[in-house]
């Protein structure tokens, strides 16, 4: 991990002034930036929960609410969570909104049907913390989907993503909002473990059939799973 990138409470600081800072373009820059494969992308990780309708579903680092907006689309009910506070003012949905550290959630144990989260394990301080957190909160027989950016696993296609999301983001970032915010997100990508670790560390934390999913090729990378 490069040792620019800040750890603990210093990393928890700088990630809430980033979203802070790029909150009020975050859903443009999203879409300009991944040519709305987003919006799919969000649509997959709702379906993959595959609980019954009216199931409460927490969304983790919910940011301006598009997982909030898709859950309430399939009919669930859906609680969004967010230490950002210039996410949740700038979100668009009628979900309840709460500004909460999603590593201590301000919820009962086994409360919710199902978790969603959407671009967020990089940013977490501690991601064995979330995970235990979630089999925390998570009723057994629940459900579990978490979204996340990721490089292709075949040759050409990582090399082509490298350069465009290193390289081209930042600048797109920076013509439509914050360039110093965007240059850290590809540079996030060295806080996430090797995928088989997630997987164990979700199966530590009770969830023995976690498996990964790779999107559009492997741009990102989609990880489900049953609360034992």
């Amino acid at each position: 991990m490069s040792a620019e990138l800040p750890q603990g409470e210093e990393k928890r600081r700088a990630v809430r002034g980033i979203f802070d800072t790029i909150a009020p373009r975050y859903d443009l820059v999203n879409r300009v930036m991944t040519f709305g494969l987003d919006v799919g992308w969000r649509r997959r990780t709702v379906t993959e929960l595959r609980l019954p309708g009216r199931s409460l579903v927490l969304d983790l680092a919910c940011g301006t609410g598009d997982l909030c907006r898709e859950l309430g689309t399939r009919g669930y009910r859906a609680i969004g969570f967010d230490m950002s506070h210039g996410m949740l003012t700038n979100a668009r949905t009628d979900a309840a909104l709460v500004e909460a550290d999603i590593l201590a959630l301000p919820v009962g144990d086994g409360a919710a049907d199902g978790v969603t989260c959407g671009f967020a394990l990089r940013n977490v301080v501690s991601l064995p913390g979330l995970f235990s957190e979630l089999g925390r909160v998570v009723r057994r027989g629940g459900r579990i989907a978490l979204l996340d950016a990721s490089r292709p696993d075949r040759r050409v296609l990582r090399v082509g993503h490298g350069l465009y999301f290193d390289h081209v983001v930042p600048a797109i970032g920076g013509l439509l909002s914050d360039r110093r915010a965007y240059a850290y997100l590809p540079s996030s990508m060295a806080y996430l473990p090797p995928p088989q670790e997630m997987l164990a560390m979700l199966r530590a934390a009770g969830f023995p059939d976690a498996e990964r999913q790779q999107l559009s090729g492997g741009l990102t990378q989609l990880l489900v799973g049953t609360r034992a």
